[in-house]
C-alpha cells in the first residue's frame, strides 16, 4: 500500500473502517505514512485504530519496538491489550536494554492504575526479568502474580518457573515446581485431566532444563525418568544437557532412545545432538542426521547448516563440510566461522585464508571467533609472521578486543615455533588476566622443545590456578623424565598422590557400522580383545620389517627399554587402529578420535601403518586432524 495515493474521497467515513487499510502496510515506512495521515485527520483518537497501529508496529515482521512505544505514548487511555502489546514487544528484543524498558513500562502500568495486568502481561515481564538477570525484580513480580490471583494459572506459572531457572535460582524453582506438580517423589501419581497433564510436562521440561543449566545432570535425569509423559522438548533438553556437559556418549544414547519411543526428532533435536556426534567423530550417525533432515523437509537454515558443516569437519570429512557450506545462505558470520574453523582444524591454512577473503568480499564482517580459527590455522602451519599480522589486523582494522582465546592462540603459535620467551612475555604483559588454558599452551610448548626452565615456571603458575588439574603435574613430570631427572619425577608423582590427582587416561573412539567403540590405554575389555592383541603383534612385526624403531623416549616411566616398547604398543589409538583393521575390509579408510595429543611414536607408527596396510588413516587428536596416507601425514610432521 502506498499511503501517499490516499485521497479524501477514498477515506472511509468511520475511523474503524481504516483498520483493513492499516493491515495492508508491508513496511515500517508505509506504516509511518499512514500514521502521519491519521494524526493529521485526528483519527488516532479512536481506540480501535490506535490499537491496530500499535499491534502492527509491535508484532509484525517489520516491527519497531521503539516506534511502538511512541505510538503507545500518544494513546490517551491505553487498555490492557495495548500495555501488553508494547511490554511484549520490548521484552522480545531479548537484550538488556529492551528488557529493562519492558520492566519500566510495567512499573508505569502499575503506577498508572488505569489497566490491571492479566495472565498475558506477566509472561512478558518475567521474560524481561530473565533476560536482564534481575532475580529480585522477578521475585517482586512473583508477589504480584499471587496478589492478582494468577499463581494457579498454568501459563503464568510456567513462565515464573522459567524466570527462576534462567536467573540461576534453581532452589526457588524447585520450591515452585514442587508446589505445582508435587515434587520429584510424587511424579508417579496419575493425572487424568489432559490439560493438566500437558501443563505438568511443560513444568517438568523447564525444571529439567534448570537442573541441566547448573550442571546437576543426576537430578535432571531422575526427574526426566519419573515423568509420566515426555514431549520432544523433554528429550531435547536432556540430549542438549548431556552434550553441553561433555557426556557425548550419553547424548547419543538418549537420541537413540528418543526414536525408540516413537517420537520424531525435530530441528532442535538435530542441532542438539550434532555437537556430541562431532566430538566423538561418529560420521555415519552424522550422515544419518543430515539425510533425516532432508527426507523430513526440516529446513537446513544457517543454524542447522552450520552445525552440519561443523560435524562433517570434525568427523574428518572436510570435503563434505565444504559441499554443505556452499549450499547454505552465507550472510551469517556463524556459517563462515564453521567452515573456516573446520579448515583450520585440518591444517589447511591457505584454504582458511581464501575463505576469509571470500567472507570479507561478501560483506560479512569477521567476528572474534573468526580470528581464533585463523590464528589456530597459522599455529598449525607454523606461520608466525602471518599470525602476528592477523593479530594486529584484528585489533587495528576489525576493531575487535582480543579475548583470552586469541592470546592463547598466539602463545600456541609462538610456542610451537620455539619462541618460548616471547610467548611467556606475551602472557605476562597481556592486559587481561591469564587462565590455566593459556599456561597449558606454554607448558606444552616447553615440553615439546624440552625447555625445563620456562616449563617449571609455567607449571608452578598452573598448579596455583588449577591445583587439582593433572595436566601441569604430568607435563612437568614428563619433562623431568625426558632429561633423566628421576628424583624430580618421583617428587612430582608424590605430590600428585598427596593431592589425590590422577592422570587423564588416553582414550580413543572408532565408529564401525554405526557403533562407537571406546578404547583406553592397555585396554583388554573389548569382546574381540584377543583378535585385537593378535593384530597389534602383527602390526609390530610388520613395522619392524620396515625398519621402524619404537621411540621409547615417549615413555616417561623408569623401566627397562623392553618394557617401554611394550607400553608403546598399547596406546589407545593403536588399539583402535588394530580394531579397525580387523573389522573392515581391505583399503577401507579408518577414522579415530583421541582425547589427548598424539605422541611422536604413534605418529610415526601411523605413517608406516598407512603405507604397509594401504589404508587412509585419519586421527583427530586434541589439537587437530592428522591424515595419514602412503607413509606420510598431512601435518608434515609439524603439530
Amino acid at each position: 500500500m502506498n499511503s501517499l495515493t490516499l485521497k479524501p474521497k477514498a477515506i472511509p467515513s468511520h475511523p474503524q473502517l481504516l483498520v483493513p487499510e492499516i493491515r495492508t502496510c508491508k513496511t515500517i515506512r508505509e506504516l509511518k505514512q499512514v500514521h502521519a495521515f491519521l494524526i493529521k485527520t485526528a483519527r488516532t483518537r479512536d481506540i480501535t485504530v490506535a490499537t491496530e497501529l500499535l499491534k502492527l508496529c509491535a508484532t509484525s515482521d517489520f516491527r519497531d519496538p521503539g516506534y511502538a512505544l511512541s505510538v503507545f505514548d500518544q494513546m490517551p487511555e491505553p487498555n490492557c491489550f495495548a500495555w501488553n502489546t508494547v511490554i511484549r514487544a520490548l521484552a522480545e528484543e531479548s537484550n538488556a536494554d529492551g528488557s529493562l524498558n519492558a520492566m519500566l513500562l510495567f512499573s508505569r502500568m502499575l503506577y498508572d492504575g488505569m489497566a490491571e495486568p492479566n495472565r498475558f502481561t506477566f509472561p512478558s515481564v518475567l521474560k524481561a526479568c530473565s533476560v536482564a538477570a534481575r532475580l529480585e525484580e522477578g521475585k517482586q513480580v512473583h508477589g504480584l502474580v499471587v496478589k492478582f490471583g494468577l499463581d494457579d494459572d498454568e501459563f503464568v506459572v510456567s513462565n515464573l518457573l522459567r524466570m527462576y531457572v534462567l536467573c540461576g535460582s534453581v532452589e526457588d524453582a524447585h520450591v515452585l515446581f514442587s508446589r505445582n506438580v508435587g515434587g520429584v517423589d510424587d511424579m508417579s501419581r496419575v493425572v487424568t485431566d489432559k490439560r493438566r497433564q500437558e501443563a505438568n510436562v511443560v513444568l517438568c521440561n523447564v525444571m529439567v532444563d534448570g537442573y541441566v543449566r547448573v550442571g546437576n545432570l543426576k537430578a535432571a535425569r531422575e526427574l526426566f525418568h519419573r515423568m509420566q509423559q515426555r514431549s520432544v522438548v523433554s528429550w531435547n533438553v536432556m540430549i542438549s544437557g548431556y552434550a553441553q556437559n561433555g557426556f557425548f556418549m550419553e547424548a547419543i544414547e538418549m537420541f537413540h532412545k528418543m526414536q525408540m519411543g516413537h517420537l520424531s526428532p525435530n530441528r532442535v533435536t538435530l542441532v542438539s545432538v550434532l555437537p556430541a556426534i562431532s566430538r566423538l567423530g561418529a560420521l555415519e550417525l552424522g550422515k544419518w542426521v543430515h539425510l533425516y533432515a532432508e527426507k523430513n523437509k526440516i529446513r537446513i537454515d544457517d543454524v542447522l547448516g552450520s552445525a552440519l558443516v561443523d560435524m562433517y569437519a570434525k568427523c574428518g570429512s572436510i570435503k563434505k563440510a565444504i559441499q554443505v557450506f556452499e549450499k547454505l545462505p552465507r550472510n551469517n558470520v556463524i556459517t563462515w566461522n564453521a567452515i573456516i574453523g573446520g579448515l583450520a582444524m585440518h591444517g589447511k591454512a591457505n584454504d582458511v585464508f581464501d575463505y576469509f577473503l571470500r567472507m570479507e568480499r561478501s560483506g560479512v564482517s569477521p567476528s572474534d571467533v573468526t580470528y581464533i580459527a585463523i590464528l589456530s590455522a597459522c599455529s598449525h602451519a607454523g606461520l608466525v609472521d602471518k599470525g602476528r599480522s592477523f593479530f594486529s589486523e584484528m585489533i587495528i582494522v576489525a576493531g575487535l578486543e582480543p579475548r583470552i582465546e586469541h592470546y592463547g592462540c598466539m602463545v600456541d603459535l609462538l610456542g610451537r615455533a620455539g619462541y618460548l620467551k616471547e610467548a611467556e612475555d606475551l602472557i605476562l604483559n597481556m592486559p587481561i588476566r591469564s587462565d590455566d588454558v593459556i599456561w597449558k599452551a606454554l607448558l606444552g610448548a616447553c615440553k615439546m622443545h624440552k625447555n625445563i626452565e620456562i616449563g617449571r615456571r609455567a607449571a608452578e603458575v598452573l598448579m596455583k590456578l588449577a591445583p587439582h588439574d593433572s595436566g601441569a603435574y604430568v607435563a612437568l613430570s614428563n619433562m623431568y623424565a625426558s632429561s633423566g631427572d628421576w628424583d624430580a619425577v618421583a617428587e612430582v608423582r608424590l605430590m600428585m598422590r598427596g593431592l589425590d590427582i590422577r592422570k587423564d587416561p588416553g582414550c580413543s573412539w572408532i565408529e564401525i557400522d554405526g557403533v562407537i567403540h571406546e578404547f583406553l590405554v592397555e585396554d583388554d575389555s573389548h569382546p574381540r580383545a584377543k583378535e585385537i592383541l593378535s593384530m597389534l603383534k602383527e602390526i609390530s612385526h610388520k613395522l619392524s620389517l620396515e625398519g621402524h624403531m619404537p621411540d621409547t623416549t615417549q615413555v616417561f616411566l623408569k623401566i627397562d627399554e623392553k618394557n617401554k616398547e611394550s607400553v608403546l604398543h598399547y596406546h589407545s589409538e593403536k588399539i583402535a587402529v588394530a580394531f579397525g583393521l580387523i573389522s573392515t575390509s581391505p583399503k577401507t579408510p579408518i577414522q579415530i578420535v583421541k582425547n589427548l595429543r598424539i605422541c611422536e611414536d604413534c605418529h610415526s607408527s601411523m605413517k608406516l601403518i598407512s603405507k604397509v596396510y594401504e589404508r587412509q588413516i585419519t586421527i583427530r587428536d586434541r589439537k587437530r586432524f592428522h591424515h595419514f596416507e602412503h607413509g606420510s601425514c598431512s601435518c608434515m610432521d609439524y603439530w
